[in-house]
């Protein structure tokens, strides 16, 4: 059961009540249900009647105690009170929160499970990172923001499509051609020198030149560009690809479908979208304004195929077509994202990274004008990370070039320590990852704190195996031993953090921040250990305490629980939880 979504029902029955008793209607406008900032108000606070009285034709605060009257009257409240200009704040009986151990122990990590999303359909795109070598740590920054947050909006009850576009059209794909053929010369033994500026300068293009020489032979080495440059294109790309999805495994990442820039523009999809614009005339011939910034002399105002797009929000009408006659990014960008509406995905959830900020209005503009307004289109932007090894920062990578690898830091920390760890900050914010302290055990690291709460209730419940011979600890032995034992203030106040787990799921959900999760995980391991310290300090407050059978019972099912919720939340962020420490 949903505490949370439950007392959110019983406040807009109270408030519907009074506005009857009136002859009032109240508006559907949302209204928060979340436990207050100061713990002293109350257990659970509402804004409703701060929301919701202009439409009860009644004063904030006069509504607040109508309705706190009429709560008062309910058999699980038994506290309520109003405050501010018309805040309602609450505590229920101490067997309503109680009863949802037993409620984690029945439904185990489904627990929070939500039926919020009511199955609709949602394409998450993350990643999408050119073919042109391995992904860097930036790129994995991405990678576990989309997963964690396709696996949050799946345990909300969308119906979740991962999905990752391969940008294998454009000039970026030709050069990458031509180091691949200036490597494999190198394989082959000519005498070639260092690959020319601008080229792809990583080590892994000598590995890809090895392949294609196994294929292939020496055959290309004897062609001219027009013979050699189209099939070392498909080779690269392939290539590449196959680097990126041994990346993404290793980070425990797996897409549902892989959408190719190059297979859309062959079907003649960006010619469909555009004549769609067409014909509601939102193209038209123009000259974009010099933009802010660029010299007078650096810039050369032309007539150009242009979109509509500040009709749709956006700062500057955008180009469609290049000088040289050929599709922008955006177009082709455009009928990519129309295809993913008309595959039936009502809502499209973009992840990229901080170097394309600049270009989310305008793709806004474009979901908009394709989708007729049908679509809901939302985009993660992740900022930098920041890597470094005990202060210093990490150089770059010999394989790669020009940046660290993903690949290197999964290597040297492990999947779930990154996984964890880029979801320590919210997307936006620039994230510091220090390799020295990724491994570090100690509260100082998010990772081990959480995963250290977990391995110390298994072992808790090792202690009863070996404390209680022959008795019972299961799940569902744990679910039915009286908990009414369990009424110290600790403990109770890790019970309502347990059972406020499906609303932090919805939450998150629904304001798609992935990193929430890390946070409430984070608080949840917190207060545990806080407990744990407690039954150091005094024998009485331990999960086990040897002579006391049914209080270690009731004990273990709170330990159990947390242990639930622990795993609940790793499974959403694609974190492993452990059993024990080493």
């Amino acid at each position: 059961m949903n505490v949370y979504g439950n007392v959110r029902k019983l406040f807009k029955d109270a408030v519907d009540e009074v506005a009857a008793e009136r002859g009032m209607s109240v508006s559907d406008a949302d209204f928060s249900v979340e436990p207050p900032r100061d713990p002293r108000h109350g257990e659970v606070s509402s804004n409703v009647a701060l929301v919701r009285a202009k439409t009860a034709g009644m004063k904030p605060r006069d509504l607040a105690a109508r309705v706190a009257d009429t709560l008062a009257a309910h058999e699980d409240v038994v506290e309520v009170s109003v405050a501010g200009p018309g805040f309602i704040n609450l505590r229920l009986r101490g067997e309503v929160w109680r009863a949802r151990l037993r409620d984690i122990l029945a439904a185990g990590t489904s627990y929070g499970d939500s039926d919020l999303g009511k199955g609709k359909k949602v394409n998450v795109e993350y990643v999408s990172a050119n073919p042109t070598g391995p992904m860097h740590v930036g790129h994995g920054r991405g990678a576990v923001v989309g997963d964690a947050l396709a696996s949050l909006l799946a345990k909300a009850g969308y119906a979740v499509t991962r999905e990752y576009y391969i940008n294998d059209a454009g000039a970026q794909v030709d050069l990458l051609a031509r180091s691949l053929y200036h490597r494999y010369r190198e394989v082959i033994g000519e005498n070639v020198g260092e690959p020319p500026e601008g080229f792809y300068p990583g080590e892994y293009l000598i590995e890809a030149g090895r392949a294609l020489l196994d294929r292939d032979g020496v055959k290309w080495s004897i062609s001219g560009e027009n013979e050699w440059l189209p099939p070392l294109r498909d080779f690269a790309i392939d290539a590449m690809m196959e680097l990126i999805r041994e990346d993404l495994a290793a980070l425990g990442i797996s897409h549902d479908v892989f959408s190719s820039e190059r297979a859309l523009a062959a079907s003649g999809a960006v010619e469909e979208a555009l004549s769609d614009l067409q014909d509601r005339d939102l193209l038209y011939e123009g000259v974009l304004e010099k933009p802010k910034g660029r010299a007078d002399e650096d810039w050369e105002p032309r007539p150009q195929t242009l979109f509509r797009s500040t009709a749709f929000g956006d700062d500057t009408d955008r180009a469609i077509r290049k000088s040289d006659g050929s599709w922008t990014y955006f177009a082709t960008d455009m009928a990519y994202h129309r295809d993913k509406f008309r595959r039936g995905f009502p809502i499209l959830i973009d992840v990229w990274g901080a170097d394309h900020k600049g270009y989310v209005k305008r793709m806004e503009a474009a979901v908009a004008a394709l989708s007729g307004g049908g679509a809901d289109f939302d985009v993660l932007i992740c900022n930098l990370v920041n890597l470094s090894e005990a202060g210093r920062p990490v150089k770059m990578s010999k394989r790669a070039g020009t940046f660290v690898t993903l690949r290197e830091v999964v290597d040297r920390v492990g999947k779930d320590v990154v996984r964890f760890i880029m979801l320590t900050r919210g997307n936006e914010a620039s994230l510091d990852f220090d390799l020295a302290q990724a491994v570090e055990q100690s509260k100082d690291n998010p990772v081990f704190y959480v995963q250290y709460a977990h391995a110390r209730a298994c072992s808790a419940l090792r202690t009863a195996a070996e404390t209680f011979p022959g008795e019972d600890f299961s799940d569902r032995a744990l679910g039915e031993v009286p908990l009414d034992r369990l009424g110290e203030e600790e403990e109770l106040s890790l019970i309502r953090m347990l059972a406020g787990w499906p609303r932090t799921v919805e939450a998150a959900a629904e304001a798609a921040e992935p990193h929430r999760i890390a946070y409430a995980l984070s608080d949840i391991a917190a207060v545990f250990h806080a407990l744990w310290n407690l039954g150091n300090l005094d024998n009485g407050r331990r999960f086990v305490v040897a002579d006391d059978l049914s209080l270690s019972r009731s004990r273990l099912a709170l330990v159990r629980a947390t242990a639930l919720v622990i795993a609940s939340g790793l499974e959403v962020m694609g974190v492993a939880p452990v059993e024990e420490m080493r």
